[in-house]
């Protein structure tokens, strides 16, 4: 079946009032409530959502907001955050899209750098909002406050397709995280990619998501999901007894989330796997997931030929390299094999550290290449340029192309081990076997050897006897230092902050600290 879809820019609002416009009885369902949207319940439309996002939108003008303002966005995790930047966008503001878990320190970074913004938040972060010291101008804005204001009707004032329309952050697992800036037209360009994917679904039913509002990701799926009329249902909880519950009653036809998600619902499908039984496309985003979870989801799903889609992107370039995994070719893959890129959108080689490209099967940097690439790093171009290899971008990641042409992900460039070729197969490899283990992580110690750091399953025990046995045939690792599922850090996407771990490993006992 040839493509239908045809490139054009992104403006958040006038994509979303067109959808509204021309499908204003298509389905959004919500999982919670949220102060800062009070009109909307659990099942929605499309016409109703924008109904209420033109309603913050003109309170917005009424309280000062103007056409190329900045405004930070810092609250809770969930779908209003992405349903307030549209409101922006009505304005021609900013939206700057910041996680909820960064510290009031890093908040007075990104005020510095905008120089002058507004600052949306909520009773989740509004402690961190006045543990800011930054002498920046920052108008600061909850929204409690915002919904009591005056919604007299204004004006459109959309921004132009080639300027910042939209910034996000960097996942900031090296550092003070990068404000990444978009424009209308680069992130067309990925809504093209993701549409391409999308219409191949034979019909439109509910496609469910429990991704990160604030990362450019979220936008393009949640437009591009709407521009092609799907009813959605995006999901604020992760926690299996929330999950089971929309599952169970809305019984989506897809499923997105991150793959640490994914490896912690595993559990939940083995144990219950008739809540997945309707689900026949799964989507994995950012990031490669261990073969063995993956597998775990398509036998849950009682759909004809259910497939899991694995895609590799970032935040500078949008979804990039995918592949698609199903039950009959599951166990002949490579866990590491990210697939090939979308032709006409995207490609992936493999260089040395000046840029000059390698041969297949030979390990080195990733770059990418992506019609969608963004602008820049929002006050730190010349940090952005370090990456620019003319078409192509440095992803600072680590791996090779395969004979057949496919992309091998391998590590970070920041977290590579001498003595590993991979930690990431390594780690894939061993969630695959044990199954008592949630998460495996493998970071460097004081004197860069090999330190897995585990997470044990809920009620369960270590099994050193199949641990050693697991191990065997691996390169020399530390014994493990264990910590809980949820006190292992991660960014907003739920990847894991590798440095942050190996800079507290050097600096006290973590065995003590986390066994």
């Amino acid at each position: 079946m040839a493509s239908t879809i045809t490139y054009h820019p992104l403006n958040l609002y006038t994509q979303f009032k067109n959808a509204a416009d021309k499908t204003p009885d298509v389905p959004i369902i919500l999982d919670k409530s949220f102060d800062s949207f009070p009109e909307l319940t659990e099942e929605n439309t499309y016409k109703s959502v924008h109904e209420a996002i033109l309603k913050r939108a003109y309170q917005l003008g009424q309280l000062g907001f103007k056409k190329e303002d900045f405004i930070i966005i810092y609250k809770s995790s969930a779908v209003d955050t992405y349903f307030l930047a549209v409101a922006a966008t009505y304005l021609g503001a900013i939206p700057v899209m910041v996680s909820h878990h960064l510290s009031a320190k890093v908040l007075d970074v990104f005020a510095e750098r905008l120089e002058k913004s507004w600052l949306l938040y909520d009773d989740d972060t509004k402690e961190r909002v006045f543990e800011m010291i930054t002498t920046a101008p920052v108008h600061k804005l909850s929204t409690k406050e915002l919904v009591l204001a005056s919604s007299d009707p204004i004006p459109a004032k959309l921004l132009a397709e080639d300027v910042i329309q939209y910034i996000t952050h960097t996942s900031g697992t090296t550092g003070v995280p990068k404000l990444i800036c978009h424009s209308g037209q680069s992130m067309g360009w990925r809504v093209a990619w993701q549409e391409t994917i999308f219409e191949k679904m034979a019909k439109r039913n509910l496609l469910a998501f429990h991704i990160s509002p604030v990362h450019s990701r979220y936008n393009i799926g949640f437009s591009s999901a709407m521009e092609l009329g799907f009813p959605v249902m995006p999901l604020s909880r992760a926690k299996t007894d929330s999950i089971s519950v929309m599952l169970k009653k809305y019984q989506p036809m897809a499923l997105e989330t991150h793959p640490n998600n994914f490896i912690q619902w595993a559990r939940l499908a083995k144990k219950e796997p008739e809540l997945f039984s309707s689900i026949r496309y799964y989507h994995s985003t950012f990031d490669a997931i261990n073969l063995g979870t993956l597998e775990t989801f398509l036998e849950a799903s009682h759909s004809q030929n259910p497939v899991f889609m694995q895609v590799y992107g970032q935040s500078e370039c949008g979804p990039m390299i995918l592949r698609y995994h199903r039950l009959e070719t599951i166990h002949h893959t490579n866990g590491r094999d990210m697939g090939i890129g979308l032709e006409g959108y995207t490609s992936a080689r493999i260089t040395d550290e000046k840029g000059n490209v390698l041969p297949q099967g030979e390990n080195g940097h990733i770059q990418l290449n992506s019609k969608g690439r963004a602008l820049t790093y929002y006050k730190e171009d010349d940090r952005f340029k370090e990456n620019v290899y003319g078409d192509w971008w440095d992803s600072g990641d680590y791996g090779c192309l395969t004979p057949e042409g496919t992309l091998l992900l391998k590590d970070r460039q920041v977290d590579l081990i001498k003595t590993i070729d991979s930690n990431l197969a390594i780690e894939d490899f061993l969630l695959d076997q044990l199954s008592f283990l949630d998460e495996v992580i493998i970071v460097r110690d004081k004197e860069n050897r090999p330190q897995p750091i585990l997470a044990l399953a809920v009620n369960e025990e270590m099994d050193w006897d199949a641990w050693w046995q697991a191990v065997n045939d691996l390169p020399l690792l530390n014994k493990p230092i264990f910590m809980a599922f949820e006190d292992i850090p991660r960014t907003a996407t739920m990847k894991v902050q590798r440095l942050k771990i190996e800079r507290e490993l050097k600096q006290q006992d973590l065995q003590g600290i986390y066994d």
